[in-house]
């Protein structure tokens, strides 16, 4: 006689287990111990098994004779239901998801910089809405392909690229975790659209930079504003470099400022030699942010550091575009200049600016630094800088002073 909901909840325990039956092989199990767990008893290929559905009342009798039913239409599929319910759950463990997040878990122990952790989470973003609940091992091509088509629709094409990448290294790892057997987007590589690189602005005229310099003295705004601009010019590092620079990797004594290997992109420590203008320009600051941990905090609070696009902001107040000065194009205008100026080994110049050379052996010979050669051009570059703020007019007037000097 079938169950009923009422049955089901004045069954008792007893000093053993009662099995209540409702048909088709489906029965509630009550414990000595008071527990009711519903059970479904069937055979597979000629062998008696047992499937446990859950515990009553969590698993109403409606849900359990609906459990019964899909179980009973897999077994004339000829599929166990055992097996079918324990590859689900093997399935909700391998999801694109659950293994992206063990990978991401895995990239934050190896101490990878908080941006690279941000970016890869951002990315991944794109691709669970379609792809998070899916088993690693059912995803091919096709399916990552729409993820990506969708980021490229959007005229994001360098994300794409970024993001076929990351999921890359996602299906890497399950196939080392033996949990997938292929990577579906090495079919992918000449897929996507090819992003045109477009390059940082940086302005590298000398009259041009030294108006950029004295525009950047004129700046009216947060004065560590216009103290992250006059360092940028003068230490020319990664503009994310410095806005999150802490005061504790600043020696003073030594008039050196080593970056640390989580903040450095290229994953290893990188030393800026201090010129004698940066070590003015830093003694002011400390006046006003030496109080906390970071030279530049951000306005809401001495925790975070300045946003990416402070500085950024700070050109386009002072009246240039994004297409005429950017921070980074810093880098690109020290760069220009050093070189032509013809003073300084290449290799010097490329240390500075914290390049990491591709050849291995070259990369070995390289490990000098240059350190006593940097040390003389960062004075070198200042002074460089100092003489290119000055207009026509001061300049010729500094120079008449200087020939009047000399023949006294």
């Amino acid at each position: 006689m079938p169950l009923s909901d009422v049955k089901c909840r004045n069954a008792r325990p007893g000093s053993k287990l009662q099995k209540l039956s409702d048909g088709g092989g489906l029965q509630l199990w009550v414990q000595p111990a008071g527990s009711r767990l519903w059970r479904l008893a069937y055979r597979f290929e000629g062998k008696q098994k047992l499937l446990a559905l859950g515990t009553y009342p969590l698993v109403s009798l409606a849900d359990a004779r609906e459990a019964r039913d899909e179980a009973k239409r897999l077994l004339m599929a000829g599929i166990d239901p055992a097996r079918e319910k324990q590859d689900s759950k093997d399935d909700s463990r391998d999801t694109f998801r659950a293994i992206a997040e063990e990978f991401v878990a895995k990239l934050e122990k190896e101490g990878r910089a908080d941006r690279t952790i941000t970016k890869t989470k951002w990315l991944l973003s794109f691709a669970y809405p379609r792809l998070g609940d899916q088993s690693i091992r059912k995803i091919d091509a096709a399916a990552v392909l729409k993820v990506l088509r969708e980021v490229e629709i959007r005229g994001r094409y360098e994300s794409a690229r970024r993001l076929r990448s990351t999921m890359g290294s996602i299906f890497r790892y399950a196939i080392a975790t033996a949990r997938a057997e292929i990577d579906p987007t090495s079919a992918l590589k000449d897929a996507l659209i090819r992003p045109t690189v477009t390059p940082r602005a940086a302005i590298t005229a000398p009259k041009q930079l030294g108006a950029l310099l004295r525009a950047v003295d004129s700046f009216d705004g947060q004065p560590t504003t216009r103290a992250a601009l006059k360092l940028m010019a003068l230490m020319f590092p990664r503009p994310g470099e410095l806005r999150a620079a802490a005061w504790v990797e600043f020696d003073f004594d030594d008039a050196v400022w080593t970056i640390p290997e989580a903040r450095a992109k290229m994953r290893r420590p990188h030393s800026v030699p201090l010129s004698a203008q940066a070590l003015a320009i830093l003694d002011q600051l400390r006046e006003i942010s030496g109080h906390g941990s970071l030279l530049f905090p951000s306005i809401r609070t001495t925790k975070r550091p300045i946003s990416d696009n402070t500085l950024n902001a700070a050109l386009r107040r002072l009246g240039y575009s994004k297409e005429e000065a950017t921070a980074h194009g810093f880098r690109a205008t020290a760069s220009s200049l050093l070189n032509e100026s013809g003073k300084w080994h290449p290799d010097a110049i490329e240390r500075q600016l914290a390049h990491v050379e591709g050849n291995n052996v070259r990369r070995a010979y390289a490990r000098g630094e240059h350190w006593d050669e940097r040390v003389k051009m960062m004075q070198w570059w200042a002074d460089h800088l100092d003489e290119l703020r000055l207009t026509q007019h001061e300049h010729r007037h500094a120079t008449r002073g200087a020939q009047g000097v000399g023949t006294q």
